[in-house]
């Protein structure tokens, strides 16, 4: 039966609608300011090119699934029944350079036009997969390559005229705020458990109403979690991060647990939920980095450093995991009568590593301490003003010693909240 749309779209990007029904396929006519954007002369010379030789090419996968959203899509990946050799052959023949041929043997040619890269794949079915890796055999049915994706709003193909092509009901799933799996979703998981993730990141992403979950999607998720185990902790750490920045977090959180993926990810068992469910609100509206509300779930820093062994993460995000585990609770109370933003900036004071502010920053988001963090990122760490050579001119000539007079002037500046000079600072040295 033929399904009827309004001619209406949040974005307000929808324009000459054109629906029609064909092997489930619903196309539409999409026109917005985000697609014709996309119309730099580098696009326009490669759909020439493709054109002129006969080869379909469309825009694939989250790129269609953005513009549909109003969204100018920061990555778009293309689509074409052409195979790697005719496309080599085609782009040679033009004279267009090649650039970056590890893609190739899974059907990707990147080629190089007007200072732009264009990543073109070859439609593929998945022959052999293992959950984690696929074996691909080339194909030109456009449906079959949307069947072998793993969510429908992620399936979806838009030509160059603005055709959509949608195969799985995607642009419904996307107008309802829907993420579900093409097909069955337990198939789609065993293909590659990372899929479980993906789904989480896309919740997110996409729905409005926390647990708005089809019943046989989270059955399909807790009985294939130990997948999760095979995957590599780089690419866990890649879809884990974004789920933390996305929306619905809390609930997704306590849903990686109840479903039993979180012992596969790198989450510790004895995972601190309570203290997750207070910093989750804290942090809201605050931007936080994604280690920022993981730490919550640590309850001692080696639970930072078992999440680095399963995930591999950077070493800037494991000093940051560390350093709030450390100071969430001691780096808090100031000292009776003073600023409240006294034991942070005396902590920046002593603290010699480059990236000490960012860090401190990171923790008053953690704390839920907003005015704080405004009024240090509005404070400029003061220097020092004195040096042992100012020491040695005043007749110290010990090391040891300097060394210990610094300190304890050091401590005689903090306590004047960093506003005594040198001088003054000086004055104390000759008085002993």
């Amino acid at each position: 039966m033929l399904r009827c749309l309004r001619r209406w779209w949040p974005s307000g990007g929808w324009a000459g609608l054109r629906l029609l029904e064909r092997r489930h396929l619903f196309t539409m006519k999409l026109q917005s300011p985000e697609f014709q954007s996309l119309f730099t002369e580098g696009l326009k010379s490669l759909t020439e090119l493709f054109k002129k030789e006969n080869h379909e090419l469309r825009i694939a996968g989250g790129a269609v699934r953005d513009l549909l959203n109003g969204v100018k899509p920061q990555d778009v990946d293309f689509a074409t029944p052409a195979t790697p050799e005719q496309m080599k052959g085609l782009l040679q023949a033009a004279g267009v350079r090649m650039v970056n041929n590890k893609g190739e043997k899974h059907g990707t040619i990147t080629a190089r036009l007007h200072n732009e890269n264009f990543e073109i794949t070859t439609l593929r079915i998945d022959v052999v997969t293992d959950g984690r890796h696929a074996e691909v055999e080339f194909t030109t049915d456009w449906q079959k390559d949307a069947e072998r994706r793993d969510l429908t709003i992620n399936s979806m193909f838009l030509g160059f005229d603005g055709t959509l092509y949608d195969y799985f009901n995607g642009y419904e799933d996307l107008k309802n705020k829907k993420v579900r799996f093409v097909g069955h979703a337990k198939k789609r998981i065993q293909e590659d458990y990372l899929r479980i993730l993906r789904y989480f990141r896309f919740y997110g992403r996409i729905v409005d109403t926390v647990g708005d979950h089809d019943p046989e999607t989270l059955a399909a998720i807790a009985e294939n979690a130990r997948g999760l185990a095979g995957v590599s902790g780089e690419r866990i750490w890649v879809e884990l991060k974004k789920i933390l920045v996305g929306n619905h977090v809390n609930h997704l959180i306590h849903l990686l647990y109840d479903l039993g993926v979180a012992p596969y990810v790198g989450l510790p068992a004895s995972a601190s939920l309570e203290e997750f469910d207070r910093v989750s609100q804290h942090v809201e509206g605050l931007s936080p980095r994604p280690m920022t509300l993981l730490a919550s779930l640590f309850r001692a820093q080696d639970d930072v450093s078992k999440l680095d062994l399963r995930l591999k993460i950077s070493k800037e995000e494991k000093n940051l995991g560390l350093f709030i585990v450390k100071y969430r609770r001691d780096l808090v109370e100031a000292p009776d009568g003073a600023e409240p933003l006294k034991p942070y900036q005396d902590f920046l004071i002593d603290c010699r590593e480059p990236d000490a502010a960012a860090r401190v920053a990171e923790l008053l988001k953690y704390q839920g301490r907003p005015a704080l963090l405004r009024e240090l990122q509005r404070w400029s760490v003061p220097p020092f003003p004195v040096s042992g050579h100012d020491l040695r001119r005043a007749g110290v000539s010990s090391g040891k010693e300097i060394g210990a007079l610094l300190q304890q002037l050091r401590d005689q500046w903090k306590r004047s909240g960093y506003r005594m000079e040198k001088e003054e600072l000086l004055s104390f040295v000759r008085k002993t």
